[in-house]
């Protein structure tokens, strides 16, 4: 059955892939901590977050999920989005996809609108795009392959002609060979979930990841691929 007449909740980055996927629960990722930037994402699941904490534990970036289709905004999104900004922190906003129930249009505008803008300040990351499996129904959303390309690629444009900058695009190598045949590598950063020690294979196209995403224990926790003044010029566009 589709998805249309589930009331939108709060899906947090990564549960569907683990839900389909698994993984190691304590994944430890094979990094050269000299050519990484340790970081982490949160949802409206974490409450308001100790940034000071997390800052502490070497977080130097975080994604704060926004929003939801057109029908959820976090309600601790200003706690988190602007601690972790005042912690140091660079940091950038997130919206959960769900394309069967409008327009990727006016999702990128629901997300611009609700916090997911981006400025050039040298702390702000451009907006995430998460596309994982349909936590209310079918897996693909209802939508062929071509049909979800077009579905993103409106997102996608729509988003860089409000920001100025492409969305990155987080999701696993598995659900998006069943789901997506379109090409985004030359225009959307790679955000990959991959719940192992290594990133493995990369969805289509992608020669390069930017971010990965290797374990929710006991938070999501990310690497960037490139020391801080690569981050840092991601953040500048």
């Amino acid at each position: 059955m589709g998805s249309q007449s589930e009331p939108v909740t709060d899906t947090p980055m990564g549960s569907q892939i683990r839900k389909h996927e698994g993984g190691e629960e304590r994944a430890v990722p094979v990094v050269d901590p000299l050519a990484t930037v340790a970081g982490m994402d949160v949802s409206g699941h974490q409450g308001n977050v100790n940034w000071q904490s997390w800052w502490d534990q070497g977080m130097r970036f975080a994604y704060v999920k926004a929003t939801e289709s057109t029908g959820y905004t976090n309600p601790y999104f200003a706690q988190q989005y602007n601690g972790s900004y005042n912690i140091g922190m660079i940091r950038g906003a997130y919206h959960f996809a769900l394309p069967d129930r409008s327009s990727g249009a006016a999702q990128a505008n629901y997300f611009v609108d609700n916090g997911g803008g981006w400025s050039k300040d040298g702390k702000t990351l451009p907006g995430a795009l998460d596309m994982e499996y349909n936590p209310y129904g079918e897996t693909c959303y209802g939508l062929s392959k071509s049909q979800m390309t077009s579905w993103i690629k409106d997102f996608s444009d729509t988003y860089q002609s409000r920001t100025g900058r492409y969305p990155v695009i987080y999701t696993s190598n598995s659900w998006w060979s069943q789901c997506v045949d379109g090409d985004f590598s030359s225009t959307n950063p790679l955000w990959v979930a991959s719940y192992s020690s290594t990133v493995g294979q990369l969805p289509h196209a992608w020669q390069i990841w930017t971010i990965w995403q290797y374990t929710s224990d006991p938070i999501d926790k990310n690497t960037f691929n490139g020391a801080m003044d690569r981050l840092q010029a991601l953040a500048n566009g």
